[in-house]
């Protein structure tokens, strides 16, 4: 019997740990390869269930790809279990209601952090996002529970599943109930009036957002709704008024960089939204089937027929609704 080698005993086994899945989560992050980073986070989750700095950066990943309601989860978690130890969830959680619509809880947010670490790493981030919501304090409803937040949340994806799907008369019944249980949401009363107007209410909608734009005159959603009504009905000075000034307009926020983008998709000024489409961070939205659809329209009437296909198909890989549905540009009316 032949002696075993010596190097052989001295072999340890490795076997992979949670520190170990969450540097490579780490990594893949780097890397801009996020889906691959959630799953490397997941394991490190499965490991420690309850570590505070895997779900955090689990949920800085979910932000990147525009998933912010369940990055708010963990980051809420987080506080829950740990509170002050972890300020900087604050600051995440503030930036992720921001781009959710939801100011006025990005705006609490914002502020607990300042007021609990005012020398924080995210200070100057925290005091930028105040100074671009601009809220105005009037407004602000300080009786809105958690609970309440939750179930605005609920709400909105629900009803963003069925406005990406076109799906009108699903949404519009579902911003009804929004709109009476949260009558201070105002997106909800956009995304009702932009439903209704699609679903052949033409009058009432533009009737809903003309009232609602004199009473809010600086309401960007308005006026991105309103130039699209007007085109589809051809008022044209309206229309032509709006376009000065939409054209003169850059939001911050990337769920307004989209809309805007697709807005100018809709009425025809492919060459402009193509350049605003080109400014937005793709992994942010590709939760977003109207990504793929507008600006996979942009390249085809621009000309670009190869780049259309390509968005398009990249488009159906990831929202298999893409994939049952007619090229958008060989529709007999764009919606």
């Amino acid at each position: 019997m032949t002696k075993p080698d010596q190097s052989d005993q001295n072999i340890i086994p490795f076997i992979p740990d949670g520190e170990f899945y969450f540097a490579k989560g780490v990594e893949a992050y780097q890397k801009q390869k996020f889906e691959l980073s959630l799953k490397w986070f997941a394991k490190a989750l499965s490991e420690k269930p309850d570590h505070p700095l895997y779900q955090c950066q689990m949920s800085i990943v979910y932000t990147e790809l525009g998933s912010y309601h369940k990055a708010n989860q963990l980051l809420t978690k987080v506080l829950t279990a740990y509170g002050d130890e972890y300020i900087d969830c604050y600051y995440l959680i503030a930036n992720n209601y921001a781009h959710l619509g939801l100011l006025q809880d990005a705006i609490k947010y914002a502020e607990l952090y300042l007021e609990k670490a005012p020398e924080g790493d995210f200070t100057e981030e925290a005091v930028g996002l105040l100074s671009v919501l601009d809220f105005d304090e009037d407004e602000e409803d300080d009786d809105w529970a958690l609970e309440e937040e939750d179930d605005v949340l609920i709400y909105q994806e629900t009803v963003f599943y069925h406005l990406e799907r076109e799906e009108w008369q699903e949404a519009i019944a579902l911003l009804e109930e929004m709109i009476a249980l949260f009558p201070e949401f105002s997106q909800a009363r956009h995304e009702y009036h932009y439903a209704l107007f699609f679903a052949g209410e033409t009058k009432e909608a533009i009737a809903l957002e003309e009232k609602y734009v004199q009473d809010h005159p600086e309401t960007l959603n308005s006026y991105m709704n309103l130039a699209i009504f007007y085109y589809y009905t051809n008022v044209k000075e309206k229309f032509n008024h709006l376009i000065t000034m939409l054209q003169n307009i850059y939001p911050v926020h990337e769920q307004q960089k989209l809309r805007m983008a697709t807005t100018f998709t809709q009425i025809g000024l492919y060459e402009e939204a193509l350049n605003r489409f080109r400014l937005l961070h793709k992994s942010k939205l590709k939760g977003h089937p109207s990504y793929y659809r507008w600006f996979s329209t942009c390249y085809f009437f621009v000309g670009n027929e190869e780049k259309a296909e390509a968005v398009w198909s990249e488009g159906c890989k990831e929202h298999s609704i893409l994939a049952k549905q007619s090229r958008p540009w060989k529709r007999d009316k764009l919606i």
